[in-house]
């Protein structure tokens, strides 16, 4: 009896560890990020879980397989890709884009790393295709709005020479998305954009751009000096104009003045001439000294005649009793 009790009991424990087992392994959990393929000895069976919860399958037969919901990062390889205008460039993309069709998806690509895989044939592949039919000018620009160069601004003309665009890099973007979407849409998966992140010459080309983007400062330099040397000179000439203007009137002044000084001091003159001979005698004697002033330097010599006038006022006034 004890021993048919420790056989059931034995057997009891193995059916319900079992069962903890098998239920254990049946129920799997889907998150609110993830959604679920089912598959069955290899093969998908029933419709793909989208609802997040507690789930079941059958335990050993099925197996689960998971996918994100959210959206995914494809970053593409910089490529080198010569454009209709023969000018070879460096183009670096990257899309983003999400599971839609998680049955279609394993069928096609069995998980993420194949879906990068297939992408980059795709995108890589119709970027090519697009950048190769169009000048790099429709990659570079998106509108045929005017600019303004850096060396036209104070002027206020517009950019002249700059060529229009028909598509533009964002219409080329759609267009990529547009060829793209039914090849990707047949893995199961939603493209929801592409961009260029970056455009580039390659070495060879850029090197010869900067050195022309060089000499076209090196030009626009040479226009502002040669500008600020016009303005010097015109500066320097209003100068010098105003200067002689201020220097002639200053001379103007200055003759006004000895010319009225002038005429004062002959008044003067005049008037102490005419009121004795004593007066007339010192205003000749001085006259006479400002003459000889004037027109004998340190190194001539001065011969005098005792008749002349000098050397008799000088005899007279030694004659003179002094007082």
């Amino acid at each position: 009896m004890n021993k048919t009790k420790q056989i059931n009991l034995i057997v009891l424990s193995l059916i319900i560890g079992l069962s903890a087992f098998l239920l254990v392994t049946s129920v799997y959990i889907v998150q609110e990020t993830q959604q679920a393929v089912i598959t069955q000895f290899g093969k998908p069976v029933g419709n793909p879980v989208i609802t997040p919860g507690i789930k079941f399958k059958l335990s050993f037969i099925q197996q689960v397989h998971l996918f994100d919901r959210r959206f995914l990062e494809w970053d593409g390889a910089p490529n080198q890709i010569p454009t209709k205008d023969k000018r070879f460039i460096w183009v670096d993309t990257y899309a983003r884009w999400r599971i839609s069709d998680p049955l279609l998806f394993f069928q096609r690509v069995r998980d993420e790393r194949g879906a990068q895989s297939r992408l980059d044939d795709i995108l890589d592949g119709e970027t090519r295709n697009a950048i190769a039919n169009q000048y790099l000018v429709e990659l570079v620009r998106n509108t045929n709005r005017e600019q303004l160069s850096s060396e036209e601004f104070s002027s206020g003309e517009t950019t002249q020479g700059l060529a229009k665009i028909k598509v533009g890099r964002e219409k080329i973007t759609r267009l990529i998305i547009k060829n793209a979407a039914p090849r990707i849409q047949e893995l199961g998966i939603e493209l929801l954009d592409l961009r260029l992140k970056r455009i580039n010459y390659v070495n060879e080309v850029q090197q010869k751009i900067f050195e022309r983007m060089i000499t076209e400062r090196k030009r626009i330099a040479d226009k502002y000096r040669s500008e600020g040397q016009g303005e010097a000179s015109k500066i320097l000439g209003s100068k010098e104009k105003e200067l002689k203007r201020i220097q002639s009137e200053a001379y103007k002044i200055e003759q006004e003045i000895i010319g009225k000084a002038d005429a004062k001091a002959t008044k003067i003159y005049a008037r102490a001439y005419n009121q004795s001979k004593a007066s007339r005698d010192f205003y000749k004697f001085i006259k006479t000294m400002e003459t000889y002033e004037t027109a004998i330097t340190e190194k001539d010599w001065l011969i005098l005649s005792n008749q002349g006038d000098f050397f008799q006022y000088l005899n007279k006034s030694q004659k003179k009793p002094l007082n």
